[in-house]
C-alpha cells in the first residue's frame, strides 16, 4: 500500500497565483496569441523557472486551467443529476455561482468557441439523465433535448456575457421556472 503525499501548498499557491495572472492579462488583451512565459511569470510576481515548473509552456497553463474549470463544472451538474426537486434551485443557483466567479475566464473561452461546446455536452448530459430519471410520461411532441440544452446554454452565454446585474439566484429560479415540467 503506498502512501500518497499531499501536494505542497506552496506549488498549488504558485499554479493559483500563474491562472489569476493569465485571466487579468486575458481581460486586459483578449488574445492568447499575445501571452508570453514571461508576461505571465512578471504579472504572476513569479519568475519563468517557476512557471516550468508547473507547465510547458503557455498552451499547457491554458489547457490546464480550462480542464480544471470544466472538471468543477463537470462536478457541480453531475451533483444537479442526481438532486431532488427540495434543492434542484439551490444547486443551479451553485452552478450559476461558480459560472459567475469564473466568468473572466469563461468570457474569453466563448471568444474562443472552446468553452461553448463543452458546456452543451455537459449540459446535455444532465438534461438527458433527468429526462429519464422523471416519474411522469413526457408528451410525444416535449421539447428535443437538444433544443432544451441549446437553450439553457443560450440563457447561461447570456447571462456571463449582458446580464450579470441579475443575481444567480434570479437566473436559477427563471431557468427552473421555464423548465419546470407542467
Amino acid at each position: 500500500m503506498s502512501i500518497s503525499k499531499k501536494e505542497d501548498p506552496r506549488a498549488i499557491r504558485s499554479r493559483e497565483m500563474f491562472k489569476n495572472a493569465v485571466i487579468a492579462l486575458l481581460c486586459e488583451e483578449s488574445a492568447i496569441s499575445h501571452l508570453t512565459v514571461q508576461k505571465v511569470a512578471a504579472k504572476a510576481g513569479l519568475n519563468r523557472t517557476t512557471f516550468y515548473l508547473h507547465y510547458q509552456d503557455i498552451q499547457d497553463l491554458i489547457t490546464q486551467i480550462t480542464d480544471e474549470i470544466l472538471k468543477e463544472l463537470s462536478n457541480k451538474i453531475v451533483d444537479l443529476i442526481h438532486v431532488k426537486d427540495l434543492s434542484e434551485k439551490l444547486q443551479l443557483t451553485q452552478l450559476l455561482d461558480y459560472l459567475y466567479i469564473h466568468r473572466n475566464y469563461l468570457l474569453i473561452l466563448f471568444k474562443m468557441n472552446q468553452f461553448e461546446d463543452q458546456l452543451f455536452m455537459l449540459l446535455k448530459q444532465l438534461v438527458e439523465t433527468r429526462r429519464k430519471n422523471t416519474k411522469k410520461d413526457l408528451p410525444v411532441d416535449y421539447v428535443a433535448i437538444d433544443i432544451k440544452t441549446a437553450s439553457l446554454v443560450g440563457i447561461i452565454m447570456w447571462w456571463i456575457k449582458n446580464g450579470l446585474h441579475f443575481s444567480s439566484d434570479y437566473i436559477a429560479n427563471q431557468i427552473y421556472l421555464m423548465y419546470k415540467v407542467q
